[in-house]
């Protein structure tokens, strides 16, 4: 007798709820493609712009920077080259 009022009343709902929440919750921490949650970012292989630096970039950019001699920067262009 009490069953029959506790899903006839509107109690039904609860569970389709939390069933509902537990499959959106599954799917954001199994999936990892293009939906993510917002917390989750993946640019650790990403440049600003979209495009990677050379290697001779870098190395212009130290040896500019002071971080190598001339020598250094000419040896290492040589071996990258």
């Amino acid at each position: 007798m009490w069953t029959e009022h506790f899903w006839m009343g509107g109690m039904w709902i609860f569970p389709l709820i939390f069933l509902t929440v537990m499959i959106i919750f599954a799917f954001i921490i199994l999936s990892r493609g293009g939906f993510a949650p917002p917390w989750y970012r993946d640019d650790r292989n990403q440049y600003p712009g979209g495009q990677k630096e050379t290697p001779l970039e870098i190395l212009k950019k130290r040896y500019a920077g002071g971080e190598i001699s001339k020598e250094e920067f000419e040896k290492i262009k040589k071996d990258i080259s």
